[in-house]
């Protein structure tokens, strides 16, 4: 069976088990990191040294790296339509997932911590600006991009939908105000529909 080593409120966590979820895998996940602990131990420092979350294990393969995991479990378990058909879809799918940790992960962090994780008294109000600004533009890179198309790679659902679709949950969650964007609402209304994004994705934010 594979495992899983993260807690469940963590988004880099949650884009796996949601991958996962869809190819129908059978996954054990245990609750390391945050509250729970356990990421800075010996044993877990062995097999990530970085001390973060998530760690997959799969037989003997141990794999960090939130994306290069979404990756493996594609690769090697991928059926139907989840597969890709051409080196070059692989390619935009692998463009999207690494845009979303160059561009959009840094001001959406951002974001979190200070809407969620920070008390609002003690609230940097600059920096949420700043972070709900530096977010809007590449929500708007991706909704102009959406606006020919359902998913981010087409009609279907596939990896590439991966790590944006998890930090839209929180984009469409978190109490500020957004601007409109209604080709980003509307793939994100479509993600929504799906009992793997619910179950596995929209975890209440902590």
């Amino acid at each position: 069976m594979i495992k899983v080593l993260g807690r469940d409120n963590s988004v880099n966590v949650q884009k796996v088990m949601w991958c996962a979820a869809e190819l129908g895998l059978d996954v054990a996940r245990d609750d390391v990191g945050g509250p729970f602990g356990g990421n800075h131990t010996d044993a877990f420092r062995a097999m990530n040294p970085n001390g973060t979350i998530p760690v997959l294990i799969d037989g003997e393969l141990i794999l960090w790296e939130s994306n290069a995991i979404v990756r493996y479990l594609c690769d090697q378990y991928v059926t139907g339509p989840w597969a890709l058909p051409s080196a070059q879809q692989t390619a935009l799918a692998g463009q999207w997932m690494d845009w979303y940790l160059t561009t959009m992960h840094l001001p959406m962090t951002a974001l979190f911590w200070q809407l969620v994780r920070t008390e609002a008294q003690a609230r940097d109000e600059a920096k949420v600006d700043a972070a709900i600004n530096e977010a809007t533009k590449f929500w708007s890179i991706l909704d102009q991009h959406l606006a020919t198309r359902n998913f981010i790679l087409g009609e279907t659902l596939s990896m590439a939908d991966i790590p944006l679709g998890s930090s839209a949950y929180r984009w469409h969650t978190m109490e500020f105000e957004r601007p409109d964007l209604p080709n980003v609402k509307a793939w994100w209304d479509r993600l929504v529909e799906r009992s793997t994004y619910r179950e596995n994705v929209m975890i209440p934010l902590t």
